[in-house]
């Protein structure tokens, strides 16, 4: 790890809005700084900077932290449901598994991006930018062989 004798450039403007704020932001796919500009370029894939204020989003790393929440909020939604119904019903098994695995994936599917939106500005609120370990490693492309073409 390199000694830096200066101190780091912040990525993000130092005008941050309030937590609430931010993650209401981060869940609506808007960039937590501002609010104006995009969070997502496609369906999870963060863009790199914000188009708006320039706020550097892409290499934050939420990694397993959205999965986790989302499982978390699911599950803390449905389970209740499961409960209730085969206490009152007696489903058979395959009734159950009909039913609830794909409201599950649904439902985590829908509650995902809104999740990792607002870990993304929780992680930006807290100063974790992804410039902790010094400058991204750049892999060079391959060079295709004469007869790869």
């Amino acid at each position: 790890m390199p000694w830096d004798t200066e101190p780091a450039v912040p990525a993000v403007p130092a005008a941050q809005p309030p937590f609430g704020t931010a993650l209401a932001r981060g869940a609506m796919g808007r960039c937590p700084v501002c609010g104006q500009g995009k969070l997502f370029n496609g369906c999870l894939r963060l863009v790199d900077d914000c188009s708006h204020c320039h706020a550097l989003l892409g290499r934050i790393r939420a990694d397993d932290a959205p999965p986790y929440f989302t499982i978390l909020i699911v599950g803390h939604l449905l389970v209740p449901f499961v409960f209730v119904v085969e206490r009152a019903w007696y489903p058979p098994m395959w009734l159950h598994m009909a039913v609830w695995l794909p409201l599950f994936a649904i439902l985590s599917t829908l509650v995902l991006r809104p999740v990792k939106g607002a870990v993304v500005a929780w992680m930006l609120r807290l100063g974790l930018t992804g410039t902790e370990q010094g400058a991204q490693i750049v892999v060079a492309p391959r060079r295709q062989a004469p007869g790869d073409a």
